[in-house]
């Protein structure tokens, strides 16, 4: 939890997160304080990363500090301020529970603070994960082609930084890391994860994308980029493939006469991403209008990708809920990782351009709705 008018970013989940100052990086605002705290699951233990940790110089770090405490052994970490930080960039403790109060006073300079934090048993890890060994928005830095391993903690989408590329070709080396995961749809941002990618031999272009709630940027050459690897990929090399739709369906269609009196119809069947010329839509005024896709039988769908209908015709979907079904009767929708409530995935914000969405947990069914 966090309370005070000093919190910026903040997701904490119960197994890891990501907070940082108001404004950051941006100077942060006087007199304001925030307290989070962090609490893990019973038998595990926090470990923190300080990302950037930058207030104000003071005596004792009396005018702005970052204080760190562990209520169960009375141990306290800091005060920390700009000529006072911490020793590592990693900070192992003994406990479950941890308190981080940031507080500031009058002053002029600081970009304030950027942490995360995991716990010492990350699901299907076993232990600390060698992610957290440096800040886990940084680049490690293997040798060329190298396969290796990082933890990236809840909270990473919205940090500051930039990302070029997109999931098919790879991003630049320079982007930030576990941010590029969330665009790459490896990880989802509320709960974080282990993530499996390469250093490869850069290109020459890396297009934008917008995936995931995330717009990466275009960017020239660089000498290396980051590819990252989906577990079935390594157990199967076709699970990236595009699913073969047996069939459409809709709720409806629009049958459109234009000015000079010619009929266009735009049915279901023109829904497939590489159809020609205008694609479906439902027909007008429609309410809780549904596109339906006959996979032909149980698929692992772990994504979808959406377009609007062409530069002709200016038409797109803006945000959409997801349904499936094994048997093309009972429907069940799709919550995501959280599992609280339907997820409302974010779409084209034009009618030219590609938007990918991943499935985190991957759905398992014949029909997509």
């Amino acid at each position: 939890v966090s309370a005070g008018n000093g919190c910026g970013h903040t997701l904490l989940t119960p197994h890891s997160g990501t907070l940082s100052s108001k404004n950051y990086p941006g100077t942060y605002p006087n007199h304001t304080m925030c307290c989070w705290r962090l609490q893990a699951p019973p038998g595990t233990s926090l470990l923190l990363a300080f990302g950037d940790v930058d207030l104000e110089p003071s005596e004792h770090c009396a005018h702005s500090s970052l204080l760190l405490a562990d209520p169960q052994t009375g141990t306290a970490y800091g005060p920390y301020c700009r000529n006072s930080v911490p020793s590592a960039p990693l900070l192992v403790t003994n406990s479950s529970t941890v308190t981080v109060l940031f507080n500031s006073t009058s002053h002029r300079s600081g970009r304030g603070l950027l942490l995360s934090y995991a716990t010492s048993q990350h699901p299907g890890t076993g232990g600390a994960s060698p992610g957290m060994q440096r800040h886990p928005w940084d680049v490690p830095d293997p040798p060329l082609t190298m396969c290796f391993s990082v933890y990236c903690p809840a909270g990473c989408k919205d940090i500051h930084g930039d990302i070029w590329g997109n999931p098919s070709q790879g991003y630049r080396d320079t982007s930030v890391l576990c941010k590029a995961a969330v665009h790459a749809g490896v990880i989802a941002d509320e709960l974080g994860g282990q993530v499996t990618l390469s250093r490869e031999k850069g290109i020459t272009l890396y297009e934008s994308a917008f995936a995931n709630g995330l717009h990466s940027k275009r960017g020239s050459l660089s000498e290396k980029r980051l590819v990252f690897h989906k577990v079935c990929c390594l157990l199967s090399p076709a699970c990236d493939d595009v699913l073969e739709v047996v069939a459409f369906n809709a709720s409806s269609w629009w049958h459109e006469v234009d000015a000079l009196g010619q009929d266009r119809a735009w049915v279901a069947e023109q829904a497939a991403l590489s159809t020609t010329g205008h694609s479906w839509a439902a027909e007008p005024g429609a309410e809780a209008a549904w596109l339906e896709l006959d996979l032909g039988t149980r698929r692992n769908v772990t994504g979808i990708i959406t377009k609007g209908s062409s530069k002709q015709h200016d038409y797109y979907v803006t945000s959409y809920h997801i349904s499936s079904s094994r048997d093309g009767k009972n429907w069940r929708p799709y919550r995501g990782s959280s599992g609280q409530e339907d997820k409302v995935f974010e779409g084209n914000g034009d009618s030219q351009g590609e938007v990918s969405n991943a499935f985190i947990p991957p759905i398992i069914a014949r029909y997509i709705r």
